[in-house]
């Protein structure tokens, strides 16, 4: 089999994302993450990426995938935090710490929630923040992923 030599783009998703399609609907979409991942592969053959789409409930996992993008040479990160968008301090400092460029996703805008969504950790040290057009943000994230 060929080496597929298409610039690679992590796509990496926070606690509870595993649960789209059935949570909170109406904040997040009927999509599944499987229906995402499927419409983001047909987007990235488009583009001339491919993607390694990925999700944990556990922090660490997602510091250890942001460091293994950089040592992979990935060409970018798209990040959905989740919940930990707002409290963590060491997906700030993981992000700030690698040269892989990161684009923070949001399916809902946090600025349109409650109060408490308002911060984000990640905003300041990625390279760019799309929020609020559902599953169509993680398209047009690839869509910048390919601009970089």
């Amino acid at each position: 089999m060929a080496q597929d030599d298409r610039p690679l783009v992590l796509v990496l998703n926070g606690p509870n994302l595993n649960l789209l399609g059935t949570r909170e609907p109406e904040v997040y979409g009927a999509d599944t993450l499987d229906d995402i991942a499927e419409l983001m592969e047909d987007h990235a053959r488009v583009l001339g990426l491919r993607i390694d789409l990925r999700q944990s409930n556990h922090e660490g996992h997602l510091i250890d995938w942001l460091h293994e993008a950089q040592a992979r040479g990935c060409k970018a990160v798209i990040l959905n935090p989740g919940g930990f968008t707002h409290t963590s301090v060491a997906l700030h400092d993981a992000v700030k710490g690698i040269v892989t460029p990161v684009i923070e996703v949001h399916l809902s805008n946090p600025h349109a929630r409650e109060a408490f969504r308002h911060k984000s950790f990640v905003s300041p040290v990625a390279r760019g923040t799309i929020a609020g057009f559902g599953a169509k943000g993680y398209m047009l994230a690839l869509d910048a992923a390919a601009a970089i």
